[in-house]
This record gives structure tokens, sequence and C-alpha cells, in this order.
């Protein structure tokens, strides 16, 4: 899952007087001002919190922001204190799970997904724990996501969009303006070929993120992974398929998106290859204009092309904050969720790591600002933005699946309809076992 994030082979946790240290990487400025908390309904409480890296290295990991901001915050609650243990996105949902398994629930979790746990009634509602101004002000989309059955369960953390990028130099050269449509995205796929770009367009539908490019797509050509009038995974739609079979046949077949098959390229690969000049186009979230900028490439971002015209609906991604029922912690809990929620931390975090803040507070701060004009691009697309199906306690696997298959629906033998209609039938039969 994720939002932009890179995924750090290791786990960190550091010392802080006794605690485990700080997690996520908001680089949170100690601006804690105006909550209003006091610490005495927490005396001799231990909150533990598990969550995950946003960085790409030590020197701007997630660790130094939950250091930052628990120092603040106990310093303002002193019978309060925060342990926080921080994994990386390849281990991090799978800790969470060990430990609940194991009747050692943390208090709160800083993961991919919720609905599992909400599922089994292991987590608080959101009513139970966030005061009535912090939960007002959550968006929109991101705070309908995190319900299931219409409760809030799923707490956003960290939110990401996507935009076409596209590399100016080589468009330049080759005399081409951005795309709109898919038509005009596979002409410019073909000049850049010619001019001996490397990956005209880049797909990545390997393994490890293929369930983001196959739902931006999906999206582009007026479908999704649900019929958000009937409330049913609809993978195998007739727009669905069409969506594949114009990828297959007039990108992939043509050889427009590069020597390495989509079904085994990355998107960590594919954004390399962006950064090192390699690619013409591909779908990116914010982190990838900081990969571009360290490597001297120049690069433009406009929406996602469709089959008449720019998408008109984007894909976002949310990552999730969660309370476990277990430790019994929820006013406490619900105190230090406030703190994490302040405006500025939220901006500060955001900033950090180009992620898109949860909150319209921060939002509305965000999209005034000069200094975040990079990111506003992306902001602008979150209003018209769908999700993945995440409250669906089913997503885990259906995801799980796309990612497995989803690579061999443009390959030479492959039949996207088939492919396709096999992600249904894993979908229906998940959701009937519920």
């Amino acid at each position: 899952m994720g939002v932009g994030r890179v995924r750090v082979q290791r786990h960190r946790s550091t010392g802080r007087t006794g605690t485990i240290a700080a997690v996520t990487a908001l680089g949170l400025a100690a601006v804690l001002g105006g909550c209003g908390l006091t610490g005495g309904s927490g005396d001799g409480v231990t909150l533990k919190l598990v969550a995950a890296d946003y960085g790409d290295s030590p020197a701007n990991g997630s660790q130094k922001y939950w250091d930052k901001l628990v120092k603040a915050y106990e310093a303002e609650h002193p019978g309060v204190t925060v342990d926080v243990s921080v994994y990386s996105w390849t281990d991090v949902d799978a800790e969470v799970k060990k430990m609940v398994d194991a009747g050692e629930a943390p208090d709160m979790a800083q993961i991919g997904a919720y609905a599992d746990y909400a599922a089994k009634d292991l987590l608080y509602q959101a009513d139970d724990l966030l005061s009535i101004p912090v939960q007002a002000d959550f968006v929109s989309q991101l705070a309908d996501a995190g319900q299931v059955n219409g409760v809030q369960y799923g707490i956003p953390f960290a939110s990401s969009t996507r935009l076409l990028f596209y590399n100016k130099t080589l468009f330049e050269k080759a005399g081409l303006t951005p795309p709109k449509t898919w038509k005009q995205l596979a002409a410019d796929a073909g000049v850049l070929k010619a001019q001996g770009v490397k990956y005209p367009y880049a797909l990545p539908l390997g393994p490890e993120e293929a369930q983001a490019e196959t739902m931006q797509w999906l999206l582009s050509g007026g479908g999704g992974y649900t019929d958000a009038d009937l409330g049913t995974y609809s993978i195998d739609s007739t727009e669905n398929v069409a969506t594949f079979d114009w990828l297959k046949n007039d990108l992939v077949a043509k050889g427009l998106t590069g020597p390495v098959a989509p079904g085994e390229l990355n998107r960590a690969a594919a954004f390399s290859a962006f950064a090192a000049g390699d690619v013409g186009m591909l779908n990116g979230h914010p982190s990838l204009m900081q990969m571009a900028e360290k490597k001297g490439v120049k690069y433009g971002m406009v929406p996602m092309p469709g089959v008449e015209g720019p998408t008109k609906m984007s894909m976002g991604v949310a990552d999730w904050m969660m309370a476990f029922k277990q430790n019994g912690h929820a006013e406490q809990v619900g105190e230090f969720l406030d703190f994490v929620y302040d405006k500025d931390n939220v901006l500060d975090f955001s900033r950090q790591y180009d992620l898109l803040p949860v909150t319209n507070s921060a939002s509305g701060v965000m999209a005034e600002a000069k200094a975040d004009a990079d990111l506003k691009p992306f902001l602008e697309q979150l209003s018209a933005s769908e999700l993945y199906p995440v409250g669906r306690t089913s997503w885990a696997a259906v995801s799980a699946d796309v990612k497995k298959r989803i690579g061999r629906t443009v390959s030479a033998g492959g039949s996207p309809s088939a492919i396709l209609g096999q992600l249904q039938s894993t979908a229906t039969r998940v959701e009937s076992a519920e």
C-alpha cells in the first residue's frame, strides 16, 4: 500500500529514556499550543504505538518525527509515556498482525489497512477517541474511506494522489506536448520510441504496487474496482476489459512500454528509471518530484489522460491510524491523537515527505502557501479522487490477487477478459466468505 513512501528494508527503534522511539516522519515542529490538554487523566499510563517509516534513509526517517512529537507531548502530559516502534513498510503490517495474534495488541498502529481488525471488533470507533473539532477537520473522502458499515474505525494519517509525469527535456526534443487522451499518449510514446527513449511509457504492473497502476488506468477508462451504484466489485466490467485490451494492443504490443515486461516492472524501478532520464511518461505520486530533482531531471505533471480527455476521477491513496481496544486506554489515546492531528503537525509531516494533508485546515494552508506550490496539483486532484475499497475486509485478498495476476493481461498470450474474470471470481468468493 502506501501513499508515496520509499520502502525501507529495516526496523529501527531507538531508546528514549526507556521509550522505544518514534515512528512516522512528520518532522514536526513542536507546535502544540492550543490543544488545551492536561495530563491528569493519564497518570501512570504508557501508550504503545507501532508505525511505518516514510523516510528513505536514517537522515529523514520517521523516527525523527515521532521523537520530536512524543517529547513535546510528554512535556505537557507528565503522567503519560508514549513508546513508539518504527518498522519499514515491508514489515509493519505483518508485525502488527503478529502482535495482535499473540494477544499483545499495541494501543495504536499506523499502517496500511484497518478493515480486518474492525471486522473482528478489535478497534475503537473514531467517535470513542477524537474530539469533535478533530473529527470534523478530516477531508471527507478520507474520513468516508475509513468507515466499515457507516462507522469510522480507520483514521486517515497520510494521503496522496497520482498525476502523469513527463520528461520535459525528452518532450521538447521530440516536439511533443503532454497528452490529454489515450490516443495522444500512444502517439507521443511512438515518437519517443523513435527517438530512442528506453521507456516511452513506463507501465509498472509488477507485484510491488500493481494495484495502484491498475486502478489509475481503470478510472481513466471510466471503470474501477467497484460499482459505485451497486456497491459490489466490478473488476471484469466492460469498461475495465476495454481498458486492458487497449493497454495490451496499443501500448505493450507496439513496444511502447520499454524493455522490461510490465508484469515484471515494479513501481520503484520505474521511478528510478524516470529519475535517470530513461522514461518519457509514467503515473507518479509526489515523492517522484524529489527523486527527479535530485537527479536534475526536468519534469511536468498533468492529469492522467482518458479516452476522450483528461481523467475526471483520479486515484487517491491513504494510510491509516487505528486504536486497539485491548488495553482500554481510549481517553489517553484520544488526547494523544488530537495532538498528532494538530494543524501545524500535519503540515510539517506533509511537507517533509511530499504528501497531502488529511485535514481540511492543513489543506487550506497548503493550497495558499507559495512554498507548497509543487504539491498543489496533487492537492487539487484529491477532491475528485477515488480510494481503494479499503473498508472491505476482502480488499487485502483482492489486492494481493491483482498484484499476482494483472501483469499477464498485457503479455503476448494474455487475455484481459479472462484474467479480469479470474480476479472478479476471487473478489466474489472472498466477499461471500465474510
